[in-house]
């Protein structure tokens, strides 16, 4: 048990450092996912081929709270990278409305094991010895239908819905403050900005997948601030600049990746295109 205790607190060092940064960055999002992921692995490797518990009390306090306190981030941090990758590039208000739904979500989830959560809050402990000790499965008890498919050697028929009660709790704030953040964005803007009358007939005509393709390729080559502005950022930018709505733009890069054929394929025809006019002028 020497070795378990030692990863946990190594853990808690790390992710720690990882919680005090911004996690509204999804490398950082990233950095704590991976070492939660590690975490979890080594435990599970040190408990199936040299650890093992002493007592029932001990296997108790593992699946109840260590295993499902990294757990619970993995879940955190595995959600939080989804929600920055899938909030949409738009209004402050439509930003407002995206999260409050995400919430609702995220609450009809909890409702539905409202028992167990309860059970969790109220330090309950009662039920223990079934939830939190390995083969004491109960088809007459609520369970998380996820165990019957993961490793009877590391998982109790309630560990992973314990996790899911600290990925909950991490959500929620996270949610809050993403709230928080973008209703003091808001009432800070006292006068709307007016585009200026040199920006108005500037449409892009060409596809949204095309200005993706752009988009991604001047952050690439470090065109616009050495590479260090964000992609949201420039989306934002472009978004007002060419009057269009971008939506999932991270996702139209996803299919951008998966072309069997002509990955770059505007840039190419922005080159040919280029090419063409620069002979055309220099035939003159």
């Amino acid at each position: 048990m020497q070795h378990i205790t030692q990863i946990i607190k190594n853990y808690k060092q790390e992710i720690l450092k990882i919680e005090e940064s911004n996690l509204r960055n999804l490398s950082v999002l990233n950095d704590g996912l991976s070492i939660s992921v590690q975490a979890l692995n080594k435990l599970r490797k040190r408990l199936r081929t040299k650890d093992n518990f002493l007592t029932q009390q001990q296997e108790i306090a593992f699946f109840k709270y260590d295993k499902p306190f990294i757990n619970g981030r993995i879940k955190f941090f595995s959600k939080a990278r989804r929600f920055i990758s899938e909030k949409p590039v738009a209004s402050i208000s439509k930003q407002v409305k995206y999260v409050s739904t995400v919430i609702d979500k995220l609450e009809n989830h909890k409702m539905r094991n409202l028992e167990f959560f309860q059970y969790c809050r109220q330090c309950n402990d009662a039920l223990d010895h079934i939830y939190f000790v390995r083969g004491n499965d109960r088809l007459d008890f609520p369970v998380d239908t996820s165990h019957y498919f993961t490793d009877p050697e590391f998982s109790t028929s309630h560990d992973n819905l314990a996790a899911q009660v600290i990925s909950y709790d991490l959500l929620s704030s996270y949610f809050d403050l993403e709230l928080d953040y973008l209703r003091k964005k808001r009432d800070n803007i006292t006068v709307e900005e007016v585009s200026p009358a040199i920006l108005n007939g500037l449409s892009w005509t060409a596809s949204k997948t095309d200005l993706v393709e752009m988009i991604y390729a001047l952050h690439s080559a470090g065109a616009i601030r050495n590479g260090q502005a964000e992609l949201s950022k420039i989306a934002e930018v472009c978004t007002t600049l060419f009057d269009i709505n971008l939506n999932n733009f991270y996702k139209t890069y996803a299919e951008i990746k998966n072309r069997e054929k002509d990955t770059t394929k505007f840039l190419d025809h922005l080159k040919l295109s280029l090419e063409k006019r620069i002979d055309l002028d220099n035939a003159k």
